[in-house]
Parts: structure tokens; C-alpha cells; sequence
């Protein structure tokens, strides 16, 4: 696949981006990552409530293989081939998959820098929490 069989795919979904990862494309929208382009497949962002859909259609999640094993990636999941001749349902899915992500970037936590992290080691004190001022008291 490449990047403009991926625009082309992705007409009817709206604007996407379109970025080299690894062996493929990163495609995402309003800044989100929902699919991925990867030897020759493309798959979709997927969690608990779309998960099923795939698997009634008899899609696999995507996997790769070590030296040691094989490696299954829960939240992405090969698209169906026959959509790649229905251009409609294959947005409704892309659709479905950018919510997928939302919901993931939702739950994921803050990320603390590792400043922010030393910080908070040597004072004690919160990297988010102001440090007080010290009081005023008045002189005599």
C-alpha cells in the first residue's frame, strides 16, 4: 500500500494524515492515530465495544513475529477485505476506530517529564503543586 492508495481509500472518511512508521504508514486524524498501514495489511484501532465487530467478520488482530515468539497487538485488527471495495462502509468503520482511539488517549495517564519527576524527588514536593510563599509577618 501506499500513500496515495491510502488517501484514495480514505476519501470518504474526510482529511487524514498520512506518516511512515516502521515498515508502513501511521494514519490519523484531528491528531489521533486510528490506523495503521503495515506488510501489506491495513488495520484499525479497536477496544471492547468494536472488538466484536471484527471478530464477526472474521478479522484477526495484528501480529508480528520475533526471534522468540509471536506478538499479538490487541487494539489493532486487520479490515475486512470486502471493504476495500465499499468505500461508505469503510469510513463508517474508520469512524468507529477514531473513537476507539479517543477513548484510548482518554484513559491514558499524564505523562510526568523527568524533570518534573527529579523535582519532585529531591524537594518532596509536587512537580504540579506550587511551592507556598513564605508568610509576611509583620516587623516590630
Amino acid at each position: 500500500m501506499d500513500r496515495d492508495f491510502l488517501i484514495d481509500l480514505f476519501a470518504g472518511f474526510g482529511p487524514v494524515t498520512i506518516r511512515r512508521m516502521f515498515s508502513g504508514f501511521g494514519i490519523s486524524a484531528e491528531g489521533i492515530n486510528f490506523a495503521l498501514a503495515l506488510r501489506g495489511g491495513l488495520y484499525l484501532r479497536a477496544d471492547d465495544q468494536s472488538i466484536p465487530r471484527y471478530e464477526a467478520e472474521g478479522a484477526k488482530p495484528f501480529q508480528y513475529q520475533t526471534k522468540a515468539r509471536t506478538v499479538t497487538i490487541g487494539s489493532y485488527w486487520q479490515v475486512p477485505e470486502r471493504l476495500y471495495d465499499d468505500p461508505e462502509e469503510l469510513a463508517d468503520w474508520a469512524r468507529v476506530a477514531l473513537a476507539a482511539a479517543q477513548r484510548a488517549a482518554l484513559r491514558k495517564r499524564p505523562r510526568v517529564t523527568k524533570v518534573a519527576a527529579k523535582r519532585t524527588v529531591a524537594t518532596g514536593t509536587s512537580a504540579k503543586k506550587p511551592a507556598k510563599a513564605p508568610s509576611k509577618r509583620p516587623s516590630s
